[in-house]
């Protein structure tokens, strides 16, 4: 084996995150936002984040390749070994640029340098066998167990989804999962304007592809959006069309929608990308904007403030609002597994116990119980998750309403195809979009978005009506 004096920047960036992920101190996402990770060079940067991400959506199949190449499979490896271990075993699988010595010898060097020199022969053993196995085999998919290992997903998900959406939108939710999603953008501007700033975008050196649904959103097919002057200036937005759907859909009015809408509360704000476009939309409304962090409200409010005057940000925990009967439209995006983004968030698979869908429920209850409750007679309440889970998604609807209507209140689950139909007329959606989205409404009118269907992360959204 050669000598390594040095492990690469890249290299030492991902190993770091990774092992901060697999201590639970922070969420992969942030780690490759990080000023440790933004002070290295573009190609340094994308190596990094290729580790990272590979790494964590190949795990649950790196681990058992791993298994069969260790005398003692059972024995339970330190953390950093463990890492060193999938990481060398990931770029030999799956980056066919990177030499075979640099995935070894620098997963060797940072057994070292993490205190685990005496595991360095270790590292290197079970590295040099893989490497001599050649090229990584397709695994057959024709199960639920056999998927999960070949895409490298928890068996108890594979197993839901397989049971509740069959075994071929299964593979479909677990292939978006392996794939880096792309970067999505929104211009808001008015339609005159979006091409001068397409223009602009492109003589920064971003190159840009319409986007699947919405007119506004665009894919990022190369370059930082990042660093150009049209994003620091809020002229341009990050953001997942899945995401700015959801704000489309609450936003939009039909001829059921029940007058004008002068009030609008966003129940979970942060990070404010969908409130956004609430104001985008309803120009003269005024807009409650609530977080119940600290460190997120204040994240909220600085990236609102350029925006609108109009827009209220409170540190507020919803549930327990003084607010009733007070609001035309409300938002309740809450919080969930976020099993619908896991090509996004790679380490939720990881993370994620099927108790954790009990307790999601009961919080998701609460909180639309308390949009219902601000909301006045003859508004609207629309609920989205990002979430495949029924437990998360149409059981919560299905749970408070049956609860709103044994306190002699009255609400009622509408159906969004007008909606849908609205935002296609206005040329919001586009036709086709429309005419997909129209096929994944569920029997009660609400809108399943399964990974797959469309290039966004999986959602649902439900629209609700509380009678005058």
């Amino acid at each position: 084996m050669s000598a390594v004096a040095a492990v690469s920047p890249a290299r030492k960036a991902a190993f770091e995150a990774l092992l901060a992920v697999e201590r639970g101190n922070a969420h992969a996402d942030d780690l490759l936002r990080s000023k440790v990770v933004d002070a290295l060079s573009p190609a340094d940067r994308h190596l990094a984040t290729t580790l990272t991400l590979g790494v964590l959506r190949w795990q649950i199949r790196l681990d058992e390749q791993l298994k069969l190449l260790i005398e003692k499979p059972a024995a339970k490896l330190d953390p950093e070994v463990a890492i060193a271990l999938r990481m060398g075993a990931f770029q030999l699988q799956f980056l066919d640029r990177v030499p075979a010595h640099a995935a070894i010898d620098e997963s060797v060097e940072l057994t070292k340098k993490s205190g685990h020199r005496f595991a360095s022969g270790l590292v290197n053993a079970v590295l040099r066998k893989l490497a001599g196995a050649g090229p990584v085999a397709n695994l057959p998919e024709n199960s639920a167990a056999d998927l999960a290992l070949a895409q490298a997903h928890p068996a108890w998900l594979v197993e839901r989804w397989s049971h509740f959406y069959g075994l071929e939108a299964a593979q479909a939710i677990c292939r978006h999962g392996q794939a880096q999603p792309p970067r999505l953008i929104r211009i808001p501007n008015a339609a005159d304007e979006v091409a001068s700033v397409e223009a602009e975008l492109i003589e920064a050196g971003v190159r840009l592809e319409p986007g699947a649904i919405l007119t506004a959103a665009r894919a990022v097919v190369s370059g930082d959006v990042t660093a150009t002057t049209a994003y620091r200036e809020g002229r341009v937005r990050v953001q997942d069309e899945g995401s700015q759907l959801i704000a489309e859909l609450a936003a939009c009015s039909d001829e059921n929608s029940g007058g004008k809408i002068e009030t609008i509360l966003d129940l979970c704000a942060a990070p404010g990308g969908k409130t956004l476009i609430l104001a985008e939309r309803n120009s003269q409304a005024h807009i409650l904007a609530c977080e119940s962090s600290q460190r997120r409200l204040a994240e909220l409010t600085t990236r609102l403030a350029a925006h609108s005057a109009r827009i209220e940000c409170r540190l507020a925990d919803a549930t327990a609002l003084n607010e009733d009967s007070a609001f035309d439209l409300v938002l309740a995006d809450v919080p969930c597994s976020g099993t619908g983004t896991l090509g996004r968030n790679p380490e939720i698979r990881h993370r994620l116990r099927l108790d954790d869908l009990a307790r999601h429920a009961q919080r998701q209850r609460e909180l639309l119980h308390a949009a219902l409750r601000a909301v006045r007679p003859g508004g609207r309440v629309v609920y989205s998750t990002c979430s495949l889970e029924p437990e998360e998604n149409e059981q919560v609807v299905a749970a408070v309403l049956a609860a709103v209507l044994a306190e002699n209140q009255n609400a009622r689950q509408v159906s969004l195809e007008p909606r849908i139909a609205a935002l296609a007329n206005t040329g919001i959606v586009t036709a086709s979009a429309a005419a997909q989205l129209l096929d994944c409404l569920t029997p009660d009118g609400a809108l399943r978005l399964l990974p797959g269907a469309l290039p966004t992360d999986g959602f649902f959204v439900a629209l609700i009506k509380k009678n005058a």
